[in-house]
């Protein structure tokens, strides 16, 4: 039995659905009962209603599984959350967690949800459990963000100056997660997970312009700009101020490096972000509503 926490989210569903399709059981973790809809409809998935913040919910959901996927939402509560969820599968004697990381988790990082991710990480490594650090790089999917404004103005602006990023397909880190969790070997790795080209904003922008038939520009704002547009569109303080110091971060090229882990055990590329662009057009054109993210 393998447990999925933030089951309904955009990773967890992702995953959930693979290991369906792969005939794997797989218990899907849910903190509100209304999203178990589309899991509870795919075959070998038992939805289950928990809260990492309430370790007695979890006690029923872990017992008798194997092997675990932690992953949770970037919220101030973040570390304590997933320190929670690491105390109470150890308590129930879960063999192996596998934990959704980000690609820079320094202790003295400024950005700070890479310091989270860091101490969550050596929390696990202490903990006696097994365990596999899965560090993913910027997802594709976060330039749904940026749709109303390419829409509204055929643009998307971003504090990134000239800077490069690796991003990655949200279903090739779901790919990943589900062979480390059905396979052998991987305990105690860590794995860097990144899509096969690190591009600047500038070929992202033209990229998408080939996808949707439209021209798309790029336009570098500055910093307090941009942290000053996220705050009048109603974003909490804490993830408005937490994007500016990732933004800092990506700027002096800490998420810009290809890593060769993802194309390694896929046994293929990584995917493009051309095609992703492809596979979305229709979203980043505006015919589409653009997925949560």
């Amino acid at each position: 039995m393998i447990l999925v926490t933030g089951a309904s989210g955009l990773n967890g569903t992702e995953l959930v659905r693979k290991l369906s399709a792969r005939g794997v059981a797989v218990r899907a973790l849910i903190r509100n009962p209304a999203k178990a809809g589309p899991l509870s409809a795919l075959p070998n998935v038992e939805v289950v209603v928990g809260d990492l913040s309430r370790p007695e919910t979890l006690v029923a959901p872990l017992r008798g599984v194997q092997r675990a996927m932690l992953i949770s939402s970037s919220e101030p509560a973040m570390l304590e959350l997933q320190s929670s969820f690491i105390d109470a599968a150890k308590r129930a004697g879960v063999p192996h967690v596998v934990k959704l990381s980000g690609i820079m988790p320094e202790l003295d990082s400024p950005f700070r949800f890479a310091r989270m991710h860091g101490e969550i990480e050596r929390r696990l490594e202490v903990s006696g459990i097994g365990f596999t650090h899965l560090r993913a790089g910027e997802f594709m999917t976060a330039y749904f963000r940026q749709v109303p404004s390419i829409v509204a103005a055929g643009a998307f602006f971003l504090p990134m100056e000239d800077a490069r990023i690796a991003s990655i397909d949200v279903g090739d880190i779901a790919e990943v997660a589900a062979n480390v969790l059905t396979g052998a070997g991987h305990e105690g790795k860590t794995y860097r997970l990144t899509g096969p080209e690190a591009l600047g904003m500038a070929e992202v922008a033209t990229k998408l312009s080939a996808a949707t038939g439209k021209e798309i520009r790029y336009v570098s704002v500055r910093p307090d700009e941009h942290l000053s547009a996220n705050l009048t569109r109603g974003m909490p303080t804490y993830l408005a101020d937490a994007l500016a110091e990732l933004f800092a971060e990506r700027r002096r090229g800490k998420e810009g490096q290809v890593y060769l882990d993802t194309q390694t055990i896929l046994g293929r590329p990584a995917t493009s972000f051309d095609a992703f662009a492809v596979r979305h057009a229709a979203v980043f054109r505006g015919d589409e509503p653009a997925p949560k993210v």
